[in-house]
């Protein structure tokens, strides 16, 4: 192509031309730190002084710029963005000094900046670099690709050090250990070059060269060297080693493929090489040859170079700082910074270069390189001693100390290519620029300039076909200045010689480049250069294109200006792009390449074209490359003659044509009458509605006999049919997307020709019925030589019967066999996309989209020989194995994973888009929970979809509530302001509970920050100071309640609240001042008219801070800092801080603390704060089993110090902590040491100085609890732990005994009693018994052990009874019932069952009213026992159901809460005793809310209110403390949280609910009180919330729960009505969100619970969709106004009587209601259009009542394709086939068979209108065969020309009723048919249906009489 004459013609247009300077450099003037810098370089100071400041100033700046020229880079990319969404902007990396500048832009934006970075030494290269930070590198079980992140960083390399800044702002400093002469960015990280300098070769001892190349994965990473594999050759094999040749340099490295290209200096030559990780074995190889290298002085060679590099590239900054003065790095040496080196001897300097206070890069200049390095003897100078020569030397030992493990190689180079040796090379021909660019054709090349012979060779290269290397091909030389790649188009641009640009495609020339508005020769800069430097040298890579394919390129004029043009793109029209891409797919790559080239300059010639013409330019440039003659031919030269253009349409023939003149001419008159345009035109609606006459064109000059010949010669001649089989496949592609209609008609133009041409009679006619107007139009045929044709290469692919996608469809909808379908990959998507979803939905093959092969399609490339498909027919038939719904489940599924979206199912013609319609109708109906969100949104379920993508109800509500209460400003208090229970969710609390107050009554129970009403009557003898006593006494009693009303507070508001992470936490404060009515006179404790407990609120404070820091949900975003921003100023607030940070840990943000901050709160020895410090941190790090939080808690406990440690005096309650945390994070482990311990210390004996002796029943409750939780629920397989004994241990704990000798872990001090307690060598059972009860308990807990459940049974002789307190009784049923976990039944029967006979027979029952008498028997023994017992056994029953809200369990224990209460006023109350009664009936209240915990039940609320009105007389801090936490229960996290019934949230209950109450508020002598809190870990989100996916506010809505069947009960379903608890999930089988209303879904927990968990734990939020015509719950709670949707759905024909406004009770679309407005309301004078109205009414109600609105568009194209078919108005068949399809899917036998199936699904199109259509249809082309229509197909059928008024109606009747071609029809040898029955035979193979045959009968036998009716 490179011939002369055409180079004249083809030049082609560059489009708008841009000065191009580059960004950085203006702002690079504007950056405050330039002037600084550059004042500071002027060397004219004079000047300065001279002129009056400002104007000098900017003199002396332009001045600096213009030296700095010179040193300014730059580099661009094309813009880059996270997500992978399409960017248009370029960046650029500017460089000037020690400034470097990124910035972003485009063509159409301004630009900005995005980041200034300015170092203290001149930058010496920047560059982007992407670092993958491998996760987790630990654990290497789980290797999957998806365990990297990608840090996208800026790096900036100066002289000793590169700093890295990643985008996430994160910044690394790297020093570097040697001077660095490039940076390359790769794949995996840094490649870094050392520069070599000149004295380095060649070192005089023959010793392993130290390597010249080192990689850096990551900056905090080592810098290691890189080795190369070499190929086998000249070392025999193949050997891995360091790259230390310093001849090689690098001149290219590209991470895509990641190759690096290097240049021999002495050799002369470029060698290309992979890069990649290094092999293991490579590795060892590498590391094995550097040990093996003998002598001593060699292995110092390789670890010095290890401990150097290592001693640096740890990056901490050395002492004298990298940056310091560099004016004196050329100096013979640094003074280093510490004085005592001041000497200047060389060998100082090089000691000195060893410290690590001296940086290396800014090392002694005369030892640069190796010498640095390396320390062995390098004997250039005499005086240089080499240090490990010098035993005396001071710092060998230090240095060779690291010697062990030597650096470990990380990437590795493979020689892949290296270019063949020529007698010509010169020395410096090493290449300045490469690059990969790509042709047109996709093939890659990878380029390289070598500027000293002007020449710019390329190399092809391409993947092997295993994809595991490169394969290289032969060198293609052009001549060249300068080259650049133009990635947008796969072009390159090249400078020629002679200064002209040049475009290739790979290697073949496409043009010169015209730029409009330069002179052409200011490109020719050869010697006007200012320096020797290339033209284009500033455009590192042109940065890719701006727009993506406007390849932006920048040239360098000889003014030294830049300007930046835009070369064009390929094509812009969607047609031409479709017909390049296939035409390129089918033709060899050479020829491709050759037609693209041509149609490039054709269509970029100067001036080119306007986008409407470019089709035209590329029908006529095709036609030329096929030969045909486009001046002659009379089509294309209408288009060609009349369309505006300047340059030629036919680049072969004419020259350039001058513009027509303004004026016009008769011709474009008559140009205009016979063009398509105006036939088109002609039969147009909008024409015929116009009732415009026709015109008629003048006899055309040319007659049409003329007969035109092809070129034979031209280029693609002999590929004439394949090009037209592929135009045919992008033709049928085409109809499948309804938007490209106009360029179907255009295609359809250029195929009939060729069709002609070709003589393809069946393709003809094809085309014929598709566009009858078209065909009949154009006449001109042109003449192929029968010789021609034989040159002609017709491929394997052609068919003779043009494939058809709609006949392929309805072939397959009726259930004949049909052939596969040809697709070219790549091209035809769409068709394989209908084709793969009809096998799979229609003929039910799953196997359609399961391979890439199908059976149904065969692929198309160019050279291929056609693949095997001679199956038998009956193989695609429908087989129904599977279920329906998996098939249009597993359709669904899989259109979206190949990106199918609503978009594109839109523009799918109806008919074909009607099956997957279907399908998607289908799912909607019965979609799974699990599937993804684009599924979800593909069949228009957006509850789904936003279910799937994760919203959140909470955080939006949550975020809005504190901002607000803060506004109020704080002076005033308002009344609501700070209770601490602002936060909560009210809209969810207000639907669960909507019909009364309940919330705010148990928000007015539990404030504790206003004063409380102190009420008491002075009594007329009462003195006022009396008085005043009295009041300050009863508020004291009040003051018990308040303070233990926080617990309770803290169970409400249970993490219901996202902090604001720059504001504190409120805490509300603990008010314990009353008011006295009625002056409302303020009551104070502190007054000291009585005395007050001293320290009497201190836990109180720690329970109000824990309730406050609870309120934090779990999912909230906290750190460490806000964790220590929280801490109190003021020390009176130390107790609630300490609360506060327990709270932390329960929920889970503990473990964010830093650790030095957690040593700090524990060294300042503030009880309370390590109380709760140690019990958080244990609660966060639950059963871990963590090292680091078991040292901390060792510390607090004596026992697990060793004997010999120095005793620390820790708080008793702190060691009681530190106990159960050992049990918290060492829970369900069974370790044995610790169970050793603890069980030890259950039974600690006093020590002897009064150490242990106070509130010891806590120390030992909490080691049996610690104990239980260690051993929780293993019963009798605990392993290794046999020789303890443990159950025996507990037992004899539990019932007393001799104590027995503890083996060698107690220390000695046990040996000398306590002086104080005198406890003989007896057990002490009052201290160790709750301990052990409960540590057995636990151990066995649910593993219904019969033997140590027998231990635990009440004694049933009064005598046995008489040695066990009456609490313990409670204890020890409480542990007997947990262990026979499977016996507890909800009955009163069982509870009365756990009471020994004895009591039963001789107690007093709960209601009696008078005592019975009797001697031998201790009446109160037996009452407390009985009591306490029942009380037991009900607790456990509150444990068993816990959370359940289970009636029976409610029903039973609300019985003996009452019994109790009655039993308190009753006359036998003293027997019993109050206090025992009391603590009875707390525990009754709390297994109460235990079970109806979070539901709020009303009758346990009115029961709690009861007991918190009671504050006199027995009532103390205890009992209220039970009482409000039982009212906290009820509520749980404001309804939304309950309890879990797992062993572990049992033994936290345990602990939490421990019966034992403090008497008083710092009480802690039996039971911890901040153990309470541990709730905490018992509780469980439960609440299931349906939020309307279209308000987005929370709603009701019916769901069913199935329970799995279990021992007790079968599998059982029932309705709850939601937002409601649900049961435990792993009781549940699924759950369903029930119709009618809503949408109906299933979360199916067979499959596993997760799914529903993560639902729960983001809140609970399930989001519902409402139905059409459904009102929800809340608007229409009994479901009467939805009657109306329902006579409309069930309706008859009084479907008019509707009226439109009523659309909105059924649909929420906006498109829908304006359909309504515009469409379906009448207006005054309708007429005719009355009945169109009507019929839109009814098609809009039928779409929205049976909820399928999409069918809409449907209807009306049906409607109104009917309507044009009766005023025979149809030009074009294509609707005609849609309603075919849709007519063929109804009657199709899947179909057939999913209606029989599932009956009253709602029927997808209305049963009355396809029928009616059908009708119409079938009576408008049978009044056409009446009124002549038959003369017509029967001169079609003869095969003899038709009258052209009849064509189109005829057209419409071959396709409606699938006639078969006239070609067919002789071959079927018709001829001689007599009687139907034989015409029956005959056309069964033709498969033409019988009600076409009988209207076609009359014509085959000749007979006149009709056989139609």
């Amino acid at each position: 192509m490179s011939d002369h004459s055409d180079e004249t013609a083809t030049m082609i247009a560059a489009g708008d031309l841009q000065e191009f300077a580059p960004r950085g450099r203006e702002h690079c003037r504007r950056h405050p730190s330039a002037l600084t810098l550059q004042l500071r370089r002027l060397q004219p100071a004079s000047e300065l002084c001279s002129s009056d400041g400002a104007a000098g100033l900017v003199g002396s700046l332009r001045e600096v710029t213009i030296h700095e020229r010179q040193r300014e880079s730059w580099q661009l990319r094309k813009g880059a963005s996270d997500v992978g969404e399409e960017v248009d902007y370029d960046e650029e990396l500017y460089v000037a000094s020690n400034v470097v500048i990124w910035s972003k832009g485009s063509k159409n934006q301004a630009s900005t900046v995005y980041k200034a970075f300015t170092v203290d030494s001149p930058v010496l290269q920047a560059l982007w670099c992407d670092f993958t930070i491998p996760q987790e590198k630990s654990d290497k079980a789980d290797v999957s690709g998806s365990g990297e992140i990608i840090e996208k960083c800026i790096c900036i390399l100066q002289n000793s050090c590169i700093n890295v800044h990643s985008i996430e702002g994160k910044d690394y400093i790297a020093a570097l250990p040697f001077q660095v002469a490039n940076v390359w960015p790769t794949k995996y990280g840094l490649l870094f070059e050392r520069s070599s300098s000149s004295h380095e070769v060649p070192p005089s001892p023959p010793r392993e060269p130290l390597p010249t190349m080192f990689s850096m994965l990551h900056p905090l990473d080592e810098i290691t060297p890189l080795v190369c594999k070499s190929g086998a050759g000249v070392f025999g094999s193949a050997r891995v080693q360091y790259v230390a040749d310093y001849t090689m340099r690098i001149v290219f490295l590209n991470t895509e493929p990641s190759i690096v290209m290097t240049y021999d200096t002495v050799q002369s030559l470029h060698t290309v090489w992979a890069l990649r990780r290094v092999k293991p074995e490579e590795q060892n190889m590498v590391l094995k040859f550097s040990e093996q290298l003998g002598t001593p002085q060699h292995m110092a060679t390789s670890s010095s170079l290890t401990a150097h590099l290592r001693s640096f590239s740890k990056g901490d900054s050395p002492v004298g700082s990298p940056f310091q003065n560099y004016s004196s790095i050329h100096s013979q040496s640094r003074s280093v910074s510490s004085p005592s080196m001041q000497s200047r001897s060389p060998s100082i300097s090089n000691m000195a270069a060893l410290s690590r206070s001296h940086s290396p890069a800014l090392g002694v200049h005369s030892f640069s390189g190796v010498q640095r390095f390396n320390f062995s003897s390098s004997a250039q100078s005499p005086r240089r001693h080499s240090i490990t020569h010098s035993p005396n030397s001071t710092s060998s030992d230090s240095f060779l100390a690291p010697e062990t493990e030597p650096i470990v190689p990380e990437l590795c180079i493979d020689h892949l290519w290296t270019e063949t040796v020529t007698n010509m090379r010169e020395k410096n021909s090493q290449a300045s620029k490469v690059f990969i660019t790509t042709d047109l054709c996709g093939q890659k090349f990878l380029c390289f300039l070598v500027e000293s012979q002007l020449q710019l060779r390329c190399v092809k290269f391409q993947e092997s076909n295993d994809k595991s290397q490169l394969i290289f091909g032969s060198v293609t030389n052009i001549q060249a200045k300068d080259a650049a790649p133009v990635e947008g188009i796969d072009t390159l641009l090249v400078l020629d010689g002679s200064g002209n640009l040049v475009l290739y495609s790979g290697v073949v020339r496409v043009g010169k480049v015209f730029i409009p508005g330069l002179p052409a020769p200011s490109l020719t800069m050869s010697n006007q250069m200012p320096r020797p430097s290339t033209p284009l040298d500033s455009v590192s890579t042109p940065s890719k294109p701006l727009n993506k394919h406007l390849g932006p390129l920048e040239e360098e004029l000889s003014n030294n200006t830049m300007v930046r043009i835009a070369i064009p793109e390929i094509a812009t029209s969607e047609l031409v792009k479709r017909c390049l891409q296939g035409v390129k797919a089918i033709l060899p790559k050479e020829i491709a390449v050759q037609m693209l080239v041509k149609w490039y300059n054709a269509y970029n010639a100067p001036g080119g074209p306007s986008y409407h013409s470019e089709w035209n330019l590329f029908v006529t440039c095709l036609m030329n490359m096929m030969g045909y003659n486009t001046e002659r031919l009379s089509w294309t030269r209408n288009v060609s003659k009349h369309l505006d253009f300047e340059g030629s349409l036919s680049p072969v023939i004419a020259p350039k044509k001058a513009r027509p003149s303004e004026t016009g001419s008769d011709e474009d008159w008559e140009y205009l009458l016979s063009s398509d345009y105006h036939k088109n035109f002609e039969s147009h609606p909008v024409a015929k509605a116009l009732r415009l006459d026709p015109l008629e064109a003048l006899a055309s000059k040319d007659d049409f006999s003329q007969i035109l010949s092809l070129d034979s010669s031209t280029l693609l001649f002999t590929h004439i049919p394949a090009i037209f089989f592929v135009l045919h496949l992008i033709y049928e592609e085409l109809k499948l997307n309804s938007l490209m209609g106009e360029g179907i008609r255009s295609l359809v133009v250029l195929l009939i020709q060729l069709a002609r041409d070709l003589k393809l009679d069946a393709y003809i006619d094809y085309y014929y019925r598709d566009y009858p107007a078209l065909v009949k139009t154009s006449r001109q045929t042109c003449v192929i030589d029968q010789v021609q044709t034989g040159f002609m290469h017709h491929p394997a692919f052609f068919s003779a019967e043009p494939p058809s996608i709609f006949q392929w469809l309805s072939s397959c909808l009726k259930g004949e066999g049909v052939q596969p379908y040809p697709y070219l990959p790549g091209i035809c998507e769409r068709s394989k996309l209908v084709v793969v979803s009809v096998a799979l939905y229609i003929l039910g093959d799953e196997s359609a989209v399961s391979n890439e092969a199908s059976h149904y399609l065969y692929k198309i490339t160019s050279g291929q020989r056609k693949q095997q498909m001679e199956q038998d027919d009956n193989s695609c038939c429908f087989r129904h194995s599977t279920s329906v719904s998996s098939l249009a489940e597993k359709l669904v599924i899989w259109m979206t994973d190949v990106g199918f979206t609503l978009r594109d199912l839109e523009s799918l013609p109806f008919g074909v888009a009607l099956p997957i319609r279907d399908a998607i109708y289908y799912c909607r109906e019965q979609p799974a929970s699990d599937w993804p969100e684009a599924v979800c949104l593909l069949i228009g379920r957006q509850d789904l979809s936003k279910q799937a993508c994760k919203g959140n109800l909470q955080k939006g509500k949550s975020s809005v509530g504190p901002v607000l209460s803060s506004d109020i400003p704080s002076g005033t208090e308002s009344e609501e302001d700070e209770d601490g229970m602002n936060d909560m969710n009210e809209e969810v609390m207000s639907l669960i509970w909507s019909e009364d107050l309940r919330v705010q009554e148990v928000r007015r129970l539990l404030q504790s920050a206003r004063p409380v009403r102190v009420n008491v009557v002075q009594m007329p003898e009462a003195s006022d100071h009396e008085y005043i006593e009295e009041k300050e006494n009863r508020l004291l009693q009040l003051c018990q309640r308040t303070m233990a009303l926080p617990v309770g507070r803290g169970m409400f508001t249970l993490f219901s609240y996202h902090p604001i992470p720059t504001e504190q936490l409120p805490i509300p404060k603990l008010n314990l001042t009353g008011r006295a009515p009625p002056r409302n006179t303020t009551v104070d404790l502190n007054s000291g008219n009585i005395d007050v407990p001293p320290n009497m609120a201190c836990w109180a404070s720690f329970h109000n801070g824990v309730a406050a820091g609870l309120k934090i949900a779990p999912a909230s975003q906290i750190d460490s800092a806000w964790i220590v921003y929280n801490k109190p100023k003021i020390a009176e607030l130390a107790n609630e801080y300490a609360g506060f940070l327990m709270a932390l840990g329960l929920n889970g943000h503990l473990t964010k603390l830093a650790t030095l901050n957690i040593h700090d709160y524990l060294t300042k020895g503030h009880e309370m704060t390590s109380i709760g410090l140690l019990l958080g941190v244990s609660a966060a790090k639950l059963g871990t089993m963590d090292m680091a939080i078991t040292r901390l808690l060792s510390i607090h406990i004596p026992a697990l110090l060793p004997p010999t440690s120095t005793e620390l005096d820790v708080p008793h309650n702190v060691q009681v902590a530190a106990v159960i945390g050992i049990g918290l994070v060492y829970q369900g482990t069974a370790h044995r040491h610790t169970a050793e311990v603890l069980l030890a210390e259950i039974g600690r004996p006093p020590g002897p100085e009064m150490e242990y002796c106070t509130d010891r029943e806590s120390y030992s409750l909490a080691s049996g609890l610690a104990l239980g939780m260690v051993c929780l629920g293993h019963g009798s397989n605990l392993i290794g732990m046999s020789d303890l004994n443990v159950p025996e241990q507990l037992y004899q704990y539990m019932v007393g005994g001799h104590r027995r000798f503890q083996a060698g872990m107690h220390r000695e001090k046990h040996k000398s009693p306590s002086y104080q307690i005198k406890e003989g060598d007896t057990i002490n059972v009052d201290v160790t018994c709750p301990g052990a009860t409960l540590a057995l308990a636990m151990i066995y807990l649910k593993t219904n052990n019969r033997s140590i459940a027998d231990w635990l049974q009440a004694p049933d002789t009064m005598y046995l009874l008489d040695f066990v307190k009456p609490e313990f009784l409670l204890l020890r049923t409480l542990a007997r019932c947990l262990i026979l976990w499977d016996d507890i039944l909800p009955n009163s029967k069982w509870v009365n069952s756990n009471v020994p006979q004895i009591i039963r027979e001789n107690s007093i029952s709960l209601q009696a009213t008078e005592l019975p008498s009797s001697e031998d028997l201790s009446l109160e023994t037996l009452a407390q026992a009985h009591v306490y017992i029942i009380a037991g056994a009900c607790l456990s029953l509150g444990f068993r159901f816990a959370g359940s809200e289970n009636l029976a369990a409610f029903k039973c224990l609300y019985k003996y809460a009452t019994d109790f209460l009655k039993c308190l006023s009753a006359p036998t109350a003293s027997i019993t005793g109050h206090y025992n009664l009391e603590t009875c009936l707390s525990v009754l209240l709390l297994a109460l809310a235990m079970v109806m915990a979070g539901s709020g039940n009303l009758k346990v609320l009115q029961l709690c209110r009861f007991m918190h009105k009671k504050t006199g007389g027995e009532m103390n801090y205890g009992f209220h403390l039970a009482h409000h936490m039982a009212l906290g229960l009820l509520f749980l996290g404001g309804g939304r949280y309950s309890l879990s019934t797992s062993n572990s949230s049992i033994a936290a209950l345990l602990c939490a609910l421990y019966p034992h109450f403090p008497v008083h508020s710092t009480d802690n002598r039996y039971h911890l009180q901040a153990l309470r809190h541990l709730y905490v870990l018992a509780a469980e989100p439960r609440l299931l919330t349906p939020v309307d996916v279209d308000s987005n506010t929370p709603c009701y809505a019916l769901i069913e729960v199935t329970y799995k069947g279990t021992q007790w009960y079968a599998e059982a379903t029932e309705e709850l009505m939601a937002p409601t608890l649900l049961p435990e999930l792993h009781l549940l089988k699924q759950i369903r969100v029930k119709g009618p209303r809503y949408w109906e879904l299933l979360i199916d927990l067979s499959k596993g619970t997760n799914h529903l968990k993560s639902i729960l734990s983001k809140g609970g939020v399930l989001y519902v969709k409402l139905r059409a015509g459904q009102l929800s719950y809340k608007e229409d709670p009994m479901g009467w106004r939805s009657l109306l949707a329902q006579t409309v759905t069930h309706r008859n024909s009084e479907a008019r009587a509707f009226k439109p406004e009523a659309i909105s009770a059924f649909t929420s679309d906006p498109a829908l209601f304006s359909f309504a407005d515009y469409f379906c309301k009448p207006t005054v004078n309708m007429g005719q259009k009355q009945e169109i109205l009507d019929l839109f009414s009814s098609i809009l109600y039928e779409c929205v009542t049976q909820e399928n609105p999409e069918m809409l568009p449907t209807y009306i194209a049906i409607d109104q394709a009917v309507r044009r078919l009766e005023r025979k108005e149809m030009s074009e068949t294509f609707e005609l086939w849609q309603i075919k399809l849709v007519l063929e899917f109804f009657s199709s036998r899947s179909h057939q068979e999913r209606m029989s199936g599932n009956p009253n699904r709602g029927l997808f199109m209305n049963s009355e209108f396809l029928p009616v259509m059908k009708c119409t249809i079938d009576n408008t082309l049978d009044q056409w065969l009446q009124a002549g229509g038959d003369v017509c197909l029967h001169s079609y059928l003869s095969g003899q020309p038709t009258e052209e008024s009849q064509l189109s109606m005829l057209a419409c009747f071959l396709i409606y009723h699938s006639v078969p071609t006239p070609g067919q029809l002789a071959a079927g040898g018709l001829e001689g048919s007599t009687n139907f029955s034989e015409l029956l035979l005959k056309f069964k193979q033709l498969n033409v249906p019988v009600r076409a045959l009988l209207r076609l009968a009359p014509l085959l036998l000749r007979n006149p009489q009709a056989m139609v009716l």
